[in-house]
């Protein structure tokens, strides 16, 4: 049986910014889409603590700090002139592209 997997339209590189959440307000470039899950990962934001052992001589062990998973609904993409909006598609001559719904830029 098929799985339903519903349309992210986010892509890795774009800048988002964060409308829910601890880090509410800041802004980061996408490093990776979790399709499956839903989710991604921002540059620097939703940092979290984690225990990491020693693989080797010359590896430190010990507490380090790794940006965690968001859900997708809790970003949206930010335009150039800073504001956010939500991502639609539009053919223009002939190819189609990605838009700001808010401001109708191509991005």
């Amino acid at each position: 049986m098929k799985e339903y997997s519903k349309k992210i339209k986010l892509k890795k590189n774009d800048t988002v910014k964060i409308i829910a959440g601890k880090d509410r307000g800041k802004t980061g470039k996408i490093l990776k889409i979790d399709r499956k899950n839903d989710r991604v990962i921002v540059q620097g934001l939703n940092i979290v603590k984690k225990a990491a052992k020693k693989k080797s001589q010359q590896d430190k062990g010990g507490i380090i700090e790794i940006e965690a998973p968001l859900h997708i609904s809790n970003v949206a993409l930010v335009t150039k002139d800073g504001s956010t909006s939500r991502i639609g598609f539009e053919f223009r001559d002939g190819k189609k592209v990605r838009i700001a719904k808010k401001t109708g830029e191509v991005l």
